[in-house]
C-alpha cells in the first residue's frame, strides 16, 4: 500500500526532473512497481565526456558487476563504459547544488527485480549516496548486507526479497536514516530481530519466510508502520503486550505460522483501522479478548490452527466490515447466533474442527474433553475508562457494547 504510492510519487518527481533536462526514458526489467530506467541525452560532462559525478557510480557498479557470477538473461550486457545512466536497470536524474542550480546527473535508483542474477553485494554500492530506490527482488544474491549500507543516506526503499541472503538480521539497515520500506522476506536470515527495528520510521516491514527466532520485542508497540509481516518464521513466546500502543496507521499485521503462545492481548482492540489480522498456525490459548470487537475496519480475521477456547461471540461476528472469518482447528465450544448469520452477509466463515455441539465437521469428543490452557489467565489492558466498541447487528435498536472494566 504505502510502497506503491511512494514509488509512484518518486517516479513522478524523477520523470519531471529528467524530462526538463532532456534525459531519455527507456524500459527496464521486471514487473510490478519496478521497470523504468533513465539514461542518455545528457550533455553535462567531465573529462572524456563523462559527468564527473558519475565516476564514483561507475566504480560502484563495475565493482558489483565483477562479483556477479551468473547473468542468464544478459541484463548486464550493456553495463559497459563510464556513462552509467545508459545501464539497464539504472535510474538517473539531476540533483541541485546548494544554490538550487542543476548539477551532473546522479544515480537515484536501481531496479533489477526478476533479473535472476547470482552474486553478492559489495561495499562500494554505498558510494551511491543519492540513490533512493534499491529493488533486487527475485534474484540469487547471497551472503550478507555490507555494513557500508548505512551510508546510503537517501535510500527510501530497500527490497532484497526472494534471494539467498543469510546470517543475522542486517543491523546496518537500522542506520539508513531515510529508509521507509524494508523487505527482507523469502531469504535465510536467522536469529532474533533487534528491538530498535520498531523504533524507526518504517512504514512497511516484511520479515516473513526467513528463519528468525526468539521472542518478538516489546518495542513492537513503538512502530508507526502500516504493514508488518512476521509470518513463516520461528518466533516464540507471546504476542507483545505493547502492541496495543501501536500507532493508528497499522493496516495489516501477520503473525501466522510461528511458535507463539499465550493469549491474544486485549490491546489488539486499539487497532480500529486494522484490515488484516492473521495469527493462525501458532499455539495461542484462552478466550478471545472482548476488545476484538473494536476492530471496526477488520476485513480478514484468521485465528485458525491455535488452541483458543470458549465462545465465538456476537461481538466478533457482528463486525460490519468482515469479509472472511476463519477459526478452524481450535477448541471453541459455542457459536453465537450472529456467527450463523455471516453467510447471509456474504461473509466467509470456517469454524470446522472445533468442539461445538451439534455442528458438523467438529473434533472427536475425546479431543474436546481436556481444554487447552484451562488455567491460563489473560490479563486485560488497563484503561482509564471502559473500551466502547462493537454494534450488535439485528437488534431493533443498535446497541453499543462496552467491554468489562479492567480488573
Amino acid at each position: 500500500m504505502g510502497r506503491s504510492f511512494l514509488l509512484v510519487l518518486l517516479l513522478q518527481i524523477i520523470v519531471t526532473e529528467v524530462a526538463s533536462a532532456g534525459v531519455g526514458v527507456g524500459v527496464g526489467i521486471g514487473g510490478g512497481t519496478g521497470g523504468v530506467w533513465f539514461g542518455g541525452g545528457i550533455n553535462t560532462s567531465g573529462p572524456g565526456g563523462v559527468p564527473s559525478s558519475q565516476n564514483s557510480a561507475y566504480t560502484a557498479l563495475q565493482t558489483w558487476k565483477s562479483v556477479i557470477t551468473d547473468d542468464p538473461l544478459g541484463i548486464l550486457n550493456n553495463w559497459v563504459g563510464p556513462n552509467v545512466c545508459t545501464y539497464k536497470g539504472i535510474f538517473c536524474s539531476h540533483s541541485q547544488d546548494y544554490m538550487g542550480n542543476p548539477t551532473d546527473p546522479v544515480v537515484t535508483g536501481i531496479d533489477l527485480n526478476h533479473a535472476n542474477l547470482q552474486g553478492t553485494l559489495v561495499k562500494e554500492l554505498s558510494f551511491l549516496t543519492q540513490m533512493s530506490l534499491l529493488h533486487l527482488n527475485t534474484n540469487r544474491f547471497s551472503g550478507t548486507i555490507p555494513q557500508t549500507f548505512k551510508d546510503l543516506s537517501s535510500l527510501v526503499e530497500l527490497d532484497l526479497s526472494n534471494n539467498h541472503f543469510s546470517g543475522p538480521f542486517p543491523a546496518t539497515v537500522l542506520y539508513i536514516p531515510n529508509l521507509v520500506y524494508l523487505d527482507l522476506r523469502y531469504n535465510s536470515f536467522s536469529g532474533p530481530i533487534p528491538e530498535d527495528l520498531f523504533n524507526k520510521k518504517l512504514d512497511a516491514i516484511f520479515l516473513n519466510n526467513n528463519q528468525f527466532d526468539g521472542e518478538l520485542p516489546q518495542s513492537l508497540g513503538n512502530s508507526p508502520a502500516s504493514v508488518i509481516n512476521f509470518a513463516n518464521n520461528k518466533f516464540s513466546g507471546s504476542i507483545p503486550f505493547s502492541l496495543g500502543y501501536m500507532g493508528p496507521r497499522i493496516k495489516e499485521i501477520l503473525f501466522l505460522n510461528n511458535q507463539l503462545n499465550g493469549c491474544i492481548p486485549e490491546g489488539v482492540g486499539m487497532w480500529t483501522d486494522l484490515q488484516v489480522l492473521d495469527v493462525s498456525a501458532n499455539s495461542l490459548m484462552g478466550h478471545l479478548p472482548d476488545t476484538i470487537s473494536c476492530l471496526s475496519g477488520i476485513e480478514v480475521l484468521n485465528l485458525a490452527h491455535n488452541k483458543l477456547t470458549g465462545e465465538l461471540p456476537d461481538l466478533v461476528c457482528s463486525i460490519r466490515s468482515l469479509v472472511n472469518l476463519t477459526v478452524a482447528y481450535n477448541f471453541f465450544t459455542e457459536l453465537s447466533q450472529d456467527c450463523d448469520k455471516l453467510p447471509l452477509r456474504n461473509v466467509g466463515i470456517d469454524f470446522s474442527l472445533n468442539c461445538i455441539p451439534g455442528r458438523q465437521m467438529q473434533r472427536p469428543q475425546p479431543e474436546c474433553s481436556v481444554i487447552p490452557g484451562g488455567s491460563l489467565s489473560c490479563l486485560r489492558v488497563p484503561t482509564v475508562k471502559p473500551l466502547v466498541c462493537g454494534t450488535i447487528i439485528g437488534d431493533e435498536k443498535s446497541t453499543s457494547i462496552s467491554s468489562p472494566p479492567s480488573n
